[in-house]
């Protein structure tokens, strides 16, 4: 969506103040960890662009709460796979063995949308240092979801989707779907389900040096995400709302996984 289109969607800009006030009549309150998912232009103009997203939530949740975003890097996935756009095949090697290496604090998002890439830019947020599904944090218990993040199974037991999960955390879609909602893929590795493995090589800084490392995941999927959705909100309450111009949904991070893993196991 184009700027122009963007102002002439609304009556007046989105501001801080209104998103905070949105974001609190949707049911984000102070205190919870609260992780968001999220699209800038489905807001409406917002005055200020993605900082202004960002400085509602931590206004919203608090120093006494923790904020977290997915900050993950598809240029660090296997490029032998890549579709949008795919490379040659010859380039392949090439750029396995030439990209830069992974560096928390400076590596840009891939395909995560203006909000999560503002976020991680701001000098109190911590990231994980998975090189390629990497989340921030900010707030009372950032350092503790963002620490130990696993390697093998990045959004399995040892990621900040699972310390999420401890806390009873909430999610917050954000102008997006179940579709983006990474939680989800949590259920995948929770539920009995049949899975493939493979391995990825990338390069990350390792005092000083450029080095690899190489892991294992699963084949994650999102093409029923929608259809686990729908199904969630049939039989349990979600809170919904409007922030700026954009669909919101709040539900609980805890109860979502849970549900999922069963509907998993009865549906794939």
């Amino acid at each position: 969506m184009s700027e122009r289109t963007a102002v002439e969607r609304v009556d007046e800009p989105v501001t801080v103040s209104s998103l905070v006030a949105d974001l609190r009549d949707v049911g984000v309150t102070a205190g919870e960890t609260l992780l968001v998912h999220s699209s800038l232009s489905a807001l409406g103009w917002v005055c200020g662009g993605p900082q202004a997203v960002v400085d509602a939530l931590r206004t919203v949740v608090t120093e006494s709460g923790t904020l977290v975003m997915p900050t993950h890097t598809g240029q660090y996935t296997d490029p032998a796979g890549w579709s949008n756009p795919p490379v040659p095949e010859a380039w392949v090697e090439r750029i396995r063995e030439t990209r830069p290496p992974f560096r928390p604090d400076v590596t840009p998002t891939r395909g995560m949308g203006a909000i999560p890439e503002c976020f991680r830019t701001y000098p109190d947020v911590v990231r994980s240092d998975h090189p390629e599904v990497s989340f921030a944090a900010w707030g009372a218990d950032a350092d503790a979801i963002v620490a130990d993040h696993g390697l093998d199974y990045g959004l399995g037991e040892n990621s900040p989707l699972a310390r999420v999960y401890d806390r009873d955390g909430s999610v917050l879609l954000l102008g997006v779907g179940h579709d983006s909602n990474t939680s989800l893929h949590l259920a995948e590795y929770r539920a009995d389900v049949p899975t493939e493995t493979a391995m990825n090589h990338v390069p990350i800084l390792e005092d000083g040096r450029r080095t690899f490392v190489e892991y294992e995941d699963f084949e994650t999927s999102t093409e029923d995400f929608v259809d686990l959705g729908k199904a969630f909100t049939r039989e349990h309450e979600v809170t919904t709302g409007t922030v700026g111009t954009g669909d919101a949904t709040l539900v609980d991070q805890r109860i979502l996984v849970d549900f999922a893993v069963d509907w998993f196991e009865a549906n794939r």
